[in-house]
């Protein structure tokens, strides 16, 4: 009987069911993101973005005017290494560096219209990719995906979470 075992042995199983579908999960979502990015290179027509640049130009994105060390602190990277990526971007005309007028010494990020259009213009394809292997799927395999979605956002809520209490 269950309630027989004592409850480090329970908690033992618990976590030895669970490790296997952390795995398979972990293991979905990264082959799924690697394959969307490789499939997505394919149609570049610059030359290609790294992950880290990406995710920086997004975040820019979503918040003109962000500074480097919010940006690193929000991107959990260390703030040489984001003025590294914002180097890297300005300098291939991604990104505008204004100074910051509360602090001279501080800069805020804009992007450029090449960027903006770039990012539109990967949104769209990424979009377009997952849209028609979507459709591929069964409608219950589709309605599955979308009943899954609020579980994964708050699984992303709750990484990011404990990686900003570290």
């Amino acid at each position: 009987m269950e309630t027989d075992r004592p409850a480090a042995d329970r908690a033992r199983a618990g976590r030895a069911t669970a490790e296997p579908f952390s795995e398979e999960l972990a293991d979905a979502l990264v082959g799924i993101q690697r394959l969307i990015r490789r499939r997505l290179r394919g149609g570049l027509t610059g030359p290609r973005l790294r992950g880290a640049e990406v995710e920086l130009l997004r975040l820019v994105q979503t918040r003109p005017g962000i500074g480097i060390k919010e940006a690193a602190r929000e991107l959990h990277l260390a703030d040489n290494s984001v003025s590294t990526l914002v180097n890297r971007l300005a300098g291939d005309g991604h990104l505008v560096r204004e100074t910051d007028p509360a602090d001279r010494r501080a800069a805020r990020l804009h992007l450029t219209e090449a960027a903006r259009g770039r990012l539109h213009d990967w949104q769209r394809r990424r979009a377009a990719l997952v849209g028609r292997h979507v459709s591929r799927l069964t409608e219950t395999e589709r309605d599955a995906l979308r009943a899954a979605l609020p579980a994964l956002h708050r699984l992303a809520v709750t990484l990011r979470e404990e990686a900003e209490e570290s």
